[in-house]
């Protein structure tokens, strides 16, 4: 992925730094864009890294000082997570889900949008699905007995069970391809806002730190559970659309897929990680909490882009 242009002084001296040039990272960002992606460089050099930087970058103390500093300011607005009886927390998981009363995206997706504006909605989610799955893949060496097991059963499903093409991450380019985008592996970054790159640094805050591993299982459940019925309301939409078979594909596999994991994601992995490890019960959900309110936090700034006639990505 070629390094994104600046968002502010932060973010430009950071570039600057990654592309070869001389400073001091200890600096406070502009404002929510600039914190935003600022985090989301520091994070993905443990992913797929930056075209022309270094891999040594990933470890550095200085870039891992910079890191730590974006993730408690990242952090003040997540809250705590409280104590919680790990007998129930699947019925508890059921219950945040049942009460999520955030803005209905995927219903305006099935029924009202334009070409241009779900065009515009895979292209905030390719920043997401062209990785789909990795975030939450660190939590399997941080895992032991039936929590790994249930981890590991869903995940092979997202990498489409060791074959290329069933990936979820390559289904989702052939939507791509029907709206005639990029596929290069993070090539909207530059055009998202500050709360799209919030919804995928959430994932990373929790899924790099065995600290946080019940709540990066609490959000890869508050996924799981909140998936099957939008995606069918997508498939739907992108059908009304004229999308074909293939462009659909990426949908359809969650309507089905998502069905399963729900079950085995509430009960198998944090229903028995909860247990296993109960003290982290109320990280769990936490995690899921945090997960559901960052993505309304997102949809929100979508739907209200567009009831004001206006793109929701940056120019």
């Amino acid at each position: 992925m070629k390094l994104p242009s600046p968002r502010g002084s932060l973010s430009e001296r950071l570039i600057d730094i990654l592309g070869g040039g001389a400073g001091d990272l200890r600096a406070e960002p502009d404002g929510e864009d600039d914190l935003q992606l600022s985090l989301f460089i520091c994070y993905e050099l443990a992913y797929r890294g930056w075209d022309g930087v270094a891999d040594e970058w990933e470890w550095h103390p200085a870039l891992l000082g910079l890191r730590a500093a974006l993730e408690d300011r990242f952090a003040q607005r997540l809250g705590r997570p409280e104590p919680a009886d790990p007998q129930t927390v699947p019925a508890a998981l059921a219950a945040i889900v049942a009460a999520d009363d955030g803005p209905s995206l995927s219903g305006y997706l099935r029924g009202r949008s334009t070409h241009e504006q779900f065009r515009e909605f895979v292209m905030h989610r390719s920043v997401y699905h062209l990785r789909e799955a990795d975030p939450h893949t660190w939590a399997i060496p941080r895992l032991a007995g039936r929590a790994k097991a249930a981890l590991i059963e869903i995940q092979i499903d997202e990498y489409g069970g060791g074959v290329t093409g069933r990936m979820h991450q390559e289904l989702f380019k052939q939507t791509m391809t029907w709206f005639g985008l990029d596929l290069t592996y993070g090539a909207y970054v530059d055009r998202v806002p500050a709360a799209t790159l919030a919804v995928n640094n959430l994932m990373s805050y929790f899924g790099m730190h065995r600290a946080r591993r019940g709540a990066i299982l609490g959000h890869l459940t508050a996924y799981e559970m909140t998936s099957s019925l939008p995606n069918r309301a997508y498939g739907n939409g992108l059908r009304r659309l004229g999308g074909d078979a293939k462009a659909t594909a990426f949908y359809d596999e969650h309507v089905e897929a998502d069905a399963v994991h729900e079950q085995i994601a509430a009960h198998d992995l944090c229903g028995t990680f909860a247990q296993a490890e109960p003290e982290l019960a109320g990280q769990v959900l936490w995690g899921a909490r945090c997960a559901l309110a960052i993505d309304n936090l997102w949809a929100t700034g979508v739907l209200d882009a567009w009831a004001e006639g206006r793109s929701s990505l940056r120019e």
